[in-house]
């Protein structure tokens, strides 16, 4: 038994070492997917997303929150540098033993770029509240039509168990919100009463995740050829595929947990300083 734990331990001690090229050919791979599925310009959409939404929460909960100020204030809460490098660190642990082959041969090719590109401008679009509920609509339309390309929605939509993973991230979003805002100073409640009125928000939640996603979907993905969306959809059926939406929904929700609680403590500053 002595010499197979020695044996064990130097052959453990050689793997450690000859994992160095092969871990930093991964990382390099994983930058090079990442900027295939453009995630810097992900993270500008996703700043001017919050940009709004900070706007909506003052005149929710701040009404007499100095503008000028507040949007500063939320403008440090969304920091694209800071956005971008807790999903590449989330992103390149959760496919660290992933082979990004498929993955990169998809991204990196005229279709996946021709994906990537739609989706990012739907996304953008979306930034205008008209645009999205006209989207939303013409989904609703066209469903009564029974057009072809809502199949394929909704298997993409199934496959990757979307709705109830936007729901969980968003609940988990709220919650960290709650948290910032208790931490903060401007709640008195205990664990089981945030949880208690998160919950309370689940139904509204997967309502509008339904909406949002059959009307975004449906936007990014009209243009595409119907054989190009099959490949689409295959690829998020392999198990890289699989990993990918993983590790895709852990990045963002990690991201989106963070800023919650800094947004909602920098609420509870300002509701404070108001008092004053």
């Amino acid at each position: 038994m002595g010499a197979v734990s020695r044996g064990g331990l130097l052959g453990l001690g050689l793997a450690v070492m000859l994992a160095g090229p092969v871990m930093a050919d991964q990382e390099k791979d994983l930058a090079r997917l990442m900027e295939a599925m453009d995630f810097k310009e992900t993270v500008s959409i996703l700043q001017q997303e919050g940009l709004r939404y900070g706007t909506e929460v003052a005149i929710d909960m701040l009404p007499d929150a100095d503008p000028d100020s507040w949007r500063l204030t939320v403008g440090r809460v969304y920091d694209t540098d800071r956005m971008y490098a807790l999903l590449a660190e989330e992103f390149h642990d959760a496919l660290r033993e992933t082979d990004l082959t498929t993955l990169l041969d998809f991204y990196t090719s005229e279709g996946g770029q021709e994906v990537v590109t739609l989706e990012l401008a739907a996304r953008r679009a979306f930034l205008d509240r008209d645009i999205e509920t006209a989207a939303q609509t013409r989904y609703e339309v066209m469903q009564g039509e029974g057009a072809p390309i809502l199949d394929q929605i909704d298997r993409m939509i199934a496959d990757s168990d979307l709705i109830e993973m936007n729901v969980v991230g968003a609940l988990n979003s709220n919650l960290m919100f709650y948290r910032g805002l208790n931490d903060g100073g401007a709640l008195d409640m205990a664990e089981d009463e945030m949880l208690s009125d998160v919950w309370a928000q689940e139904e509204d939640i997967r309502a509008e995740s339904d909406r949002w996603l059959h009307g975004f979907l449906l936007m990014a993905y009209q243009p595409v050829e119907s054989d190009l969306l099959e490949d689409y959809i295959a690829l998020y059926r392999s198990p890289a595929g699989r990993d990918l939406n993983r590790a895709l929904f852990q990045a963002f929700d990690r991201m989106y947990e963070q800023i919650s609680y800094l947004l909602g403590q920098a609420v509870a500053q300002n509701m404070l300083s108001e008092k004053l």
